[in-house]
């Protein structure tokens, strides 16, 4: 008499000979001397994937380790096919690995985990079928860099920061220049708009206690006294043959 768990199937060895007809868990009789009985668990395995070491697409150095759960599907394949099913897919998943290391970019490392996982999860289980093993899920736990990438990295991080904190403050300066078109164009064609501007700015400053207070210099009386150095000015003109002085034009 024999004792199979709940979470166990029991394959039953006649004279060296697999039978076809799986024990199920309970109480169960094999015959003496002829028959051998042969436990497989059938609950989910766990197993890390020891750290590889490997060089990416992008000739960056890098350390990958991961984690495989499986389970036995198939009693009779997994004794039968191979010697020790837990190593073999041990093997594997560390070769499997190392394969995506040198198929994929550093870049798909560190943010695209997701379908590295699923196509490792596909190399590993297509052997691993043909021993009665079913791969339930594969997922890379740590990437591990070297000291020089970390720090060209963040400088990279930095960088990028600094760079789109400049293209905010030009969007800024340019949305603030159409702005001041726009008001310019406004206070042209309305001079009194110019005028409550000048007074606002005025108490604005008075309102500091300032002891000294500025006033711009009105444009206005520039391009008068610009029109004015432009315009004839009195000029002396004498007659030929000695007549009166008269002022020209």
């Amino acid at each position: 008499m024999r004792v199979i768990k709940q979470y166990e199937r029991g394959l039953v060895f006649r004279f060296g000979r697999v039978q076809s007809r799986l024990r199920e868990p309970g109480l169960t009789f094999i015959r003496p001397v002829a028959d051998r009985l042969e436990k497989v668990n059938m609950q989910i395995v766990t197993m890390p994937v020891p750290a590889q070491e490997g060089i990416t697409r992008d000739n960056v150095t890098v350390k990958v380790d991961a984690v495989v759960y499986f389970m036995v599907i198939d009693p009779a394949l997994a004794i039968v096919k191979v010697q020790d099913y837990k190593f073999a897919v041990g093997q594997v998943a560390q070769t499997s690995l190392r394969s995506i290391i040198g198929k994929s970019d550093l870049d798909d490392l560190l943010s695209n985990r997701e379908r590295l996982n699923q196509g490792l999860e596909m190399m590993i289980d297509n052997p691993a079928l043909e021993w009665g093993i079913h791969i339930d899920r594969v997922e890379i736990k740590d990437v591990a860099l070297p000291e020089s990438m970390k720090r060209s990295m963040s400088r990279q991080a930095e960088a990028e920061r600094e760079r789109r904190a400049r293209v905010i403050s030009a969007d800024g300066e340019l949305q603030a220049s159409h702005k001041l078109a726009q008001a310019a164009a406004t206070m042209a064609d309305t001079p009194a708009a110019l005028q409550l501007r000048l007074l606002e700015t005025v108490v604005e400053v008075a309102a500091e206690k300032n002891s000294t207070l500025v006033l711009p210099f009105p444009v206005e009386l520039l391009r008068f006294l610009e029109a004015a150095s432009h315009g004839d000015v009195g000029v002396v003109k004498r007659p030929p043959s000695g007549g009166d002085v008269t002022p020209g034009s």
